[in-house]
């Protein structure tokens, strides 16, 4: 597949801070992102609030970044590339 393509593929995002989110806002995100069809929890055998403060506590380690995607209106929390 050329550069080029796999770019057009690729979310048309702009990242946001999550310290700009306020702090229900953020909660109500990562509520509908762990419970999305196709999430990748599976049976963690964990509750609906222990994956939402896993996922808060990888924002706060920045070990994942919140990303708006523009083309689905849709909040992503995508992996940080590791240095």
């Amino acid at each position: 597949m050329s550069q080029k393509k796999e770019e057009d593929e690729q979310e048309e995002g702009v990242e946001v801070p999550y310290e700009r989110i306020h702090p229900e806002t953020l909660k109500k995100m990562v509520q509908e992102f762990v419970t999305r069809d196709g999430a990748d929890w599976g049976d963690a055998g964990c509750s609906l609030a222990e994956k939402v403060e896993e996922v808060l506590e990888q924002l706060k380690s920045r070990r994942v970044r919140v990303v708006l995607d523009l083309k689905s209106q849709t909040a992503n929390f995508i992996p940080c590339r590791q240095a």
